[in-house]
């Protein structure tokens, strides 16, 4: 994977620089309280994964409102780990499928790739598989409004911890994270209706058949301002191909383009 790291390098900068970017952070670094150093032996107890520099799991871990308990800089929290993390897995999942799908398009490499690297994916890997949610530092007050189960929280931690790794262990750590909780079960995912986008589906269905666009309306829309919910219909031509419900426009769109999409028995071969 020689040419995999040069290429990571420029993409994000060498391991190094990005090693001693961290570490002029970490020198700053405060002890770790016990609530720190407890969530640091259970990940590592968990996972089988022994850090040589422990505050860079932490920081991982860290959801930016645990630091209204600490008094801790913004730039302690998993942010920038989420954001060098998301580089990585970019790069270890596109080699992946360049390499498993020798004859696929970009086209269909780039929507594939869309899946497996969406939010809904990996927090649900984050939820269901890994339990990260008892383990992400947070103060109280997110707790008790539902932070350990907030999907945005746990994509955001599993992406954090990648970026840990790469800077603590190296890509091919990395890498192999990653195929452990992603790729190993990327036939799994792909299979799942539910990260499908819907509309693109019976958009790109609605082109190719001459149709021009669907149309979506509003068909009711209930509840209080708080807590709408929508019933939207979609159209193509003249025809309504479905109905669906949902808290938002989006979500009921989403909806009612997949019951059009089964209703048109179009396969969305991966």
């Amino acid at each position: 994977m020689s040419w995999i790291k040069n290429f990571v390098s420029k993409l994000i900068g060498s391991r190094d620089d990005a090693a001693r970017a961290s570490n002029a952070q970490t020198q700053e670094y405060p002890k770790l309280t016990p609530e720190e150093s407890s969530a640091v032996n259970r990940f590592e107890a968990q996972f089988k994964i022994r850090f040589n520099d422990h505050r860079q799991i932490t920081t991982a871990l860290k959801h930016r409102s645990f630091l209204n308990m600490t008094n801790e800089s913004r730039a302690f929290s998993n942010e920038r780990l989420e954001f060098l993390g998301d580089a990585v897995l970019d790069l270890v999942v596109t080699h992946f499928l360049y390499q498993k799908f020798p004859n696929k398009t970009e086209g269909h490499l780039s929507k594939v790739k869309s899946i497996l690297v969406s939010k809904p994916v990996m927090a649900d890997i984050a939820q269901d598989q890994m339990k990260l949610g008892d383990l992400i530092l947070m103060n109280r007050g997110e707790e008790k409004t539902g932070g350990r189960q907030r999907k945005s929280i746990l994509a955001d931690a599993f992406e954090a911890i990648i970026g840990a790794i790469y800077l603590d262990k190296g890509l091919d750590e990395a890498e192999k994270f990653i195929q452990t909780y992603l790729l190993a079960d990327y036939k799994k995912i792909l299979r799942k209706g539910l990260y499908k986008n819907y509309k693109s589906i019976l958009l790109e269905h609605a082109q190719g058949i001459g149709q021009g666009l669907p149309e979506y309306r509003v068909v009711e829309e209930n509840g209080p301002d708080h807590a709408k919910e929508f019933v939207i219909s979609v159209a193509i031509g003249k025809e309504i191909l479905g109905e669906g419900k949902g808290k938002s426009k989006k979500i009921a769109e989403q909806e009612a383009a997949k019951r059009a999409v089964k209703k048109l028995a179009i396969e969305e071969k991966m």
